[in-house]
Parts: structure tokens; sequence; C-alpha cells
């Protein structure tokens, strides 16, 4: 019996508008023409993520063929692609991912790179583990820490990540561990919230979101959805004047609510110091190490430990000033404008 060809699901309109629909950017390969397109006007097409500040962070590494690397977060794979490129088919890259969703795609999408087993070892576990990870496959030259929450992430409804689209109110890195967002809420007091606003994301207006986002829980109203959370963030701020810049700051205070209900999820500031404290074991003579990070909490705490570790004579040599994203990768990725970048060297 001949098979029937199975035609792709056609939207309204003349183009896709809902994440499920946008076939093209879900399948960069086949559709190379149109995601350049996407990229050139300096969007990021949806289902993909662009990785930042690659030629900065080759140049701290200084990845040499015959080497040993961790890419601590694999993300969409970009950093890894660069740097397995680097090893001319001679070292091996491990890299870890805690997404279930993103990393099964992403290790297709190398392997069909031509990066086999013999040069890539995709692990699912959290980088909080760099100390488990490094005893068994171990000690690195060089070593990668993307803090950033990838494209793909954010860009799904499902994963509850932008207030910008509606979606279960979940925010995990790993949706089959923890708590969602939304039970988060839950179990939180008004007061525990405002005080995660401001540890979180330095939120100015904390008390007045706090306030209001606890007000219509106790009245009975489901906090359950990304929508549902920032329609209690913009009525929090309807005291303000109503300026042609109200419209940004509720915007930008969207994005500070949901980036502190993340780090609140997924334990980000205590995975990253697990992740700090285990760095110099790790790291081989003459090891490198960039971090790419992106708010000023995370920044604070690799500055604070890359210096002690300095201080004490367990790096040789660390960034003396943060490293910034050019004027010109701004432009064209808009998602790199909050990147820092910090490097260290451990003594031969």
């Amino acid at each position: 019996m001949e098979q029937q060809h199975k035609r792709r699901v056609r939207y309204s309109g003349t183009h896709p508008k809902r994440f499920e629909e946008k076939y093209k950017e879900h399948d960069p390969e086949k559709y190379a023409d149109t995601v350049a397109k996407v990229i050139s006007k300096g969007s990021t097409p949806a289902g993909m993520h662009i990785s930042i500040m690659v030629k900065e962070i080759l140049e701290v590494l200084r990845i040499r063929p015959g080497e040993k690397g961790l890419d601590a977060t694999l993300g969409y794979g970009g950093h890894s692609r660069k740097m397995l490129e680097q090893l001319e088919g001679s070292g091996h890259l491990f890299a870890l991912d805690v997404d279930p969703i993103e990393i099964v795609k992403t290790q297709e999408r190398l392997r069909q790179a031509g990066f086999g087993e013999d040069l890539l070892t995709v692990i699912r576990t959290n980088f909080a583990n760099l100390a488990e990870v490094g005893a068994k496959h171990g000690p690195f030259d060089f070593l990668l820490a993307d803090l950033g929450v990838s494209s793909m992430q954010i860009d799904n409804p499902a994963r509850g990540f932008s207030y910008k689209l509606e979606g279960p109110l979940d925010l995990r890195l790993d949706p089959e561990h923890g708590v969602s967002a939304a039970e988060r809420l839950r179990e939180l007091t008004a007061d525990e919230f405002e005080g995660m606003l401001m540890e979180n994301s330095d939120e100015p207006y904390a008390a007045q979101i706090a306030a209001e986002v606890y007000k219509r829980l106790r009245r009975g109203e489901k906090i359950e959805t990304t929508t549902a959370l920032a329609q209690a963030v913009e009525a929090a701020l309807s005291f303000l004047p109503d300026t042609k810049e109200k419209k940004d700051l509720i915007k930008k205070t969207n994005q500070r609510v949901f980036q502190a209900l993340r780090i609140d999820v997924n334990s980000e500031f205590e995975v990253l110091e697990s992740f700090l404290d285990a760095l110099p074991d790790v790291m081989a003579p003459g090891g490198r190490v960039a971090i790419l990070t992106f708010h000023s909490g995370e920044d604070r705490l690799v500055k604070k430990a890359f210096k002690r570790c300095y201080q004490e004579g367990i790096f040789s040599e660390i960034s003396r000033d943060v490293i910034r994203p050019t004027a010109e990768e701004c432009r064209a990725n808009g998602r790199a404008r909050s990147t820092k970048l910090r490097w260290a060297v451990k003594p031969l």
C-alpha cells in the first residue's frame, strides 16, 4: 500500500505566529536562508539560540588540539561546536546540560555535524555537580560556563520563561524536577516574595508587586500562567502616571520579576556557588576558564570567587576588568547586551 504523504500543518494568515507553527526556524539546517534573514534583522529565530561572545571566549580559552575541555552549559551547542572545531579532531569535549528536552536535540545536531563519541560526550546533569564530573572525567584544560537561559527555552511558551507569551508559569530549566514558579508563589509569603524580588533582581517596586500578587492569591485568584503574573505586575504599577515611558517601565519590571522567580525556582545562585567552589580542583595545571554572566548577582559571585583564588595563589591570572560584547554584536543580537565575561588561569 502506497504511504500517504503527510502534509505540513497549515496556519492562518501569511506568517506563522504560534511557536509550534514556526516550522522553518525549528529546522535551521533545512531553512538556512530564512533563518539568516531573521538573524540579519537583529532577531533570534524561534527554537534557536545565537551564541554570544564566541570570538572573545576562544581568545581567552586558547584551545589547542589534543586538549580536554568542558562546556558546563551545553544549551543549543553553539559554543561547544566552536570549541570542538578548535580541537581539530584530536582531544575531547565533555558537555553538561540539565534540560531533558533540549539536550537530546543538541546532541543530535552536533552528531550530525560530525562530532562523534570519540570527540564529544554529552552528560545530562546540573553543573552544580562539577566536582563529581571532574572526578570522573577531569582534569580539564579549558572550561566554559554560559549562565544565560537559552533562546529555545525563552521562546517556547510551554516552558513559561517569558511574560510576552501565554503559557504555564513554570520557569524550570529541568521541568521534570522541582516545583514550578506557580507552585513557588503559593509556598511563599508576601514578605518572602518581596525579599526575593529585591535580592534576585534589585526590583525597585518589589513591595507594590508583592502586595498586588498576594492580594490576588488571598481572594482566590489563580496565578498559574505567565499572563496572569504579568497582569498582576502591571496592576501593581497602576499608581504611576500615564506617560510614554510607562509601557517600557512595565516591560522591564516584568523582565526583572520573571528573572527573580527563575533564579529562585532553579536555585541559580546556589548552583553557581557549588560550581565555583569545585572549579579549581577540576582544572588541569595551566587550565583556563571563561564564565558568561547576565546579571549583577551572578557577576558579583564570579568576581569575588576569582579574586579570592588569585589572592590565595590558586589562580595565576584573572580578568582585571569585565569583558563586554561589542556594539556590533549587541546590534545583531539584542540578547547579548547584558552579557559579562570573566576568565581565570590556573598556574602550571
